[in-house]
């Protein structure tokens, strides 16, 4: 990674020893975002973005933090992930975009990375582990661009520091809150088993595709489980009145579809 990555994350190891306000979560996330934009294949087609965040807005204008300026956006990238920085930045790569069948499946992996942001799991992570370089992380796992010794290093050291606490508590949380997300916006939680027992499926299959995903989102038969308890909790009458589909996600999936293809993987500079 650019040695410019490692030194915007002062403000994030300088902040981590004491209490992290909402302004501060938002100029880091502005940071990171800033970074991270400049280092992935972000797409540009103005029709695409233009629905993730009318998708994505419908969802998170909705929860507790509906005051957040939230920002979505789709990496050319074929690999399967999804991540969400502090402040409101999510990131869907298109590899999920193109497992994702159904609007619900899409709607439940925006409304889980949402549910981070709204549990502030990130800024949490932060506050606790003062030489995490959380930046550096995401933007490596989402999809694989940190190849060289250095860069590796970096995952190794923020991987093992972040993401082992943050892994099935602040998942299975974040689930719980999506669940909640999702049905606000009036769309249908089903979704969430939905699309995890794919993965699980493909993972049996093509494990390479989706291996960022399960590194970073921890999904065994328990989640799936778990997620179609607390919908069932949930009562049948409401639940058939939830959308599960749609028309414009269909195109919107199609026109993601038909970009041409992912540009190759980059080693870090």
């Amino acid at each position: 990674m650019q040695r410019k990555t490692f030194a915007g994350l002062a403000l994030a190891v300088s902040l981590s020893a004491c209490g992290v306000s909402q302004q501060q979560e938002v100029q880091m996330g502005q940071s990171y975002a800033q970074q991270i934009n400049a280092q992935l294949p972000i797409v540009q087609d103005a029709e695409l973005n233009r629905y993730i965040n009318v998708l994505g807005d419908s969802i998170a204008k909705l929860t507790s933090r509906g005051d957040l300026d939230w920002h979505f956006y789709i990496v050319d990238s074929p690999e399967v992930n999804a991540f969400a920085i502090p402040g409101g930045f999510i990131y869907i790569n298109r590899g999920l975009i193109e497992r994702s069948d159904r609007l619900d499946e899409l709607a439940g992996a925006i409304g889980h990375e949402i549910g981070h942001v709204v549990k502030r799991h990130s800024v949490k992570q932060m506050e606790q582990q003062q030489k995490a370089n959380i930046g550096v992380t995401l933007a490596c796992v989402l999809t694989s661009i940190c190849q060289s010794q250095a860069a590796q290093a970096a995952i190794n050291v923020g991987a093992g520091a972040v993401f082992a606490s943050f892994s099935r508590q602040d998942e299975a949380e974040a689930d719980q809150e999506g669940i909640k997300n999702v049905v606000r916006a009036g769309i249908s939680p089903e979704g969430f088993p939905s699309l995890f027992q794919k993965l699980l499926d493909e993972r049996k299959t093509a494990p390479d595709a989706v291996s960022s995903w399960f590194a970073t989102h921890p999904t065994e038969e328990s989640r799936i489980a778990a997620t179609q308890a607390t919908i069932n909790t949930y009562d049948p009458a409401l639940l058939r009145t939830l959308t599960t589909d749609s028309q414009a996600f269909h195109d919107f999936k199609n026109r993601v579809m038909a970009l041409p293809p992912s540009p190759p993987q980059q080693p870090a500079q």
